[in-house]
């Protein structure tokens, strides 16, 4: 699809621009709220990286040119009515000013019956009882016996995974996994490794498999 293809099919406002917003395909988290305007978009599609227009400077601005947290871009949606989109994007880096991971760092109203979970928060727990001990945690207690003693643990939820498989119990082999599943964050906390981490080589494999797929079909 052409520029001038992708270009009619949107609405611009009175200033010529559109609001974008912007957001890890990794994690899903919404990064910012940025603008458009029809050049800042053709060079992003020419270059594969955000470039919005900076309403406070009135120009120009390729985000990370002076930071270096460029954001490579995944994919990039219009809403139904066309006048909004909504970039996928790959981070190098905090997408906040104020070097915050998300600009949406400012917490005004939380559901206390409904409460939020991510993958994400939990890592940051876990790297928080790594980075700042609590007296009685178990996971403190992990990274104070080190990494041997981290390994183990992995090593015992492994074989409770397969236990409960054999025998077929659903709510058991759940509830082993998610035991793995905190073991392995624990881990990878320990060896510096990132939930976005995992993830990107789970994405390299299914574009390598789907490229073979492509192939094998030729």
């Amino acid at each position: 699809m052409t520029f001038e293809e992708i270009e009619i099919g949107l609405k611009f406002d009175e200033r010529g621009l559109i609001p974008v917003i912007v957001q890890d395909y990794a994690t899903h988290e919404v990064l910012t709220l940025a603008y458009m305007n029809r050049e800042s978009l053709q060079i992003t599609l020419a270059e594969g990286r955000t470039c919005f227009w900076s309403r406070s400077r009135n120009c120009l601005w390729r985000k990370g040119e002076t930071s270096g947290n460029i954001q490579t871009v995944v994919a990039l949606r219009a809403d139904c009515d066309g006048d909004a989109l909504v970039a996928e994007v790959k981070k190098a880096g905090p997408a906040c000013h104020t070097g915050a991971e998300s600009c949406f760092f400012t917490e005004l109203y939380e559901n206390e019956t409904i409460r939020p979970f991510s993958l994400n928060a939990l890592m940051k727990l876990i790297e928080g009882r790594r980075d700042e001990p609590v007296e009685g945690s178990y996971t403190t207690y992990l990274f104070a016996k080190g990494r041997e003693k981290i390994l183990k643990k992995v090593g015992e939820e492994c074989t409770e995974v397969l236990i409960a498989g054999a025998k077929n119990d659903h709510s058991e082999t759940v509830y082993e996994l998610a035991d793995l599943a905190y073991h392995a964050l624990v881990l990878m906390a320990e060896m510096g490794i990132s939930p976005e981490d995992v993830l990107q080589e789970l994405a390299r494999r299914h574009v390598i498999d789907h490229k073979v797929k492509q192939e094998r079909m030729q």
